[in-house]
């Protein structure tokens, strides 16, 4: 089709055209034609994907979750089910629980819900960016804070930049792409003080030091955000779940969704790995080794700075531009996130903790390029 004639559509299609929205990276199959390198050889770091639970005990377990669905029917009770093993998991009540289509569309639920045009919605700098695209759709005012040097939550002008209008405070903790876990009592004073919603994404809670999960029935403003994605290795599957008072969760889950967001394959997937949790706890265990392998290994590189990590990726700076050394890596079939300039630190990274033999060829790579 070539030029729309029609004014009221394509007035709309520019208008709509000018909405930010999230870039997908390059896929691994077309990586694998640009450079020519087998697509078995392609070392995909860039998407923090669980890469310790294997490829093979999944499969099995979506065999046995195939024949136990019946693909012609409407999901019916299997979501009631999941929320029955998650609120055992993380002893938490039913009530407090929403399931959705992963952790992004349960945050752009709340945004639909709790934030009108002209209201203020407060971050922090840098951090998981899905949060400024549903804000801005929603026509709200988009502030952020800088996280301090040491990548530490700056309390005091946070707390400087709530109003009457503010009703929106989202805080990823552990952070992407930092990796850092904020101090307990940090968070738990800003949604004490924080006059609106509380949104705390807690994508990477299993890797990290502790969860506020138990306190959601102590504040009238707090929604935590949990996935399937990251240690429980559902990336593909798309499950997340919401936690909060049993009056936003009805919320939540009555007035905004629509019927059915989540398939009954996914949702008994996702129960399945609650039932067999011994495997995710060893996943969890062994990354944990090779993460803080990595972080050491990085920083005996001449010119990098690697950042202790609460979460399944490093963060890191390079003393080289970071165009140059991404294209280098790019070239050997090694991906990773490329960040550029962060706060005050130029040429940074996040690499997902991969493998042992991963992040063998990572190091190999990154010492032959920064000369060491």
């Amino acid at each position: 089709m070539g030029e729309i004639s029609n004014k009221f559509i394509k007035e709309k299609i520019e208008k709509l055209q000018g909405i930010e929205s999230y870039k997908l990276a390059e896929s691994t199959e077309k990586l694998s034609r640009r450079f020519g390198i087998p697509l078995n050889k392609i070392i995909k770091l860039n998407f923090n994907e669980n890469l310790f639970l294997p490829k093979k005990t999944l499969t099995d377990m979506l065999k046995i979750v195939a024949e136990e669905c019946d693909p012609r029917l409407y999901p019916q009770d299997e979501q009631n089910k999941l929320k029955e093993s998650l609120s055992r998991y993380l002893n938490i009540p039913f009530e407090t629980i929403v399931v959705g289509n992963a952790s992004d569309e349960l945050l752009d639920r709340i945004v639909r819900l709790f934030l009108e045009r002209g209201e203020t919605a407060v971050t922090i700098d840098p951090t998981f960016p899905i949060f400024r695209y549903s804000a801005k759709r929603q026509g709200a005012n988009y502030l952020t804070i800088p996280l301090l040097e040491n990548l530490e939550l700056d309390i005091k002008n946070i707390l400087g930049s709530f109003s009457a209008k503010t009703s929106l405070l989202y805080l990823c903790s552990p952070n992407n792409p930092t990796g850092t876990q904020f101090n307990k009592s940090e968070i738990l004073a800003l949604i004490k003080e924080f006059p609106g919603i509380v949104v705390l994404d807690e994508a990477y809670a299993e890797y990290a030091n502790y969860s506020l999960t138990s306190k959601v029935n102590e504040f009238d403003n707090l929604i935590i955000l949990r996935t399937f994605s990251k240690a429980f290795g559902l990336a593909a599957l798309r499950l997340g779940y919401a936690i909060s008072n049993s009056k936003i969760a009805r919320v939540l889950s009555e007035k905004s969704a629509l019927p059915f967001p989540v398939s009954s394959f996914t949702v008994n997937m996702g129960k399945k790995l609650l039932d067999n949790y011994n495997i995710v706890i060893k996943s969890i265990s062994e990354l944990k080794i090779e993460r803080d392998k990595l972080i050491d290994r990085l920083n005996k590189i001449s010119g990098v700075k690697a950042f202790d990590s609460d979460a399944n990726f490093v963060f890191f700076s390079v003393d080289k531009p970071h165009e140059i050394v991404y294209q280098n890596l790019l070239n050997k079939g090694l991906v990773i996130k490329k960040l550029g300039k962060i706060l005050h630190m130029d040429n940074c990274f996040r690499a997902t903790v991969g493998l042992p033999w991963m992040n063998d060829h990572l190091i190999e790579n990154l010492r032959k390029y920064l000369g060491d």
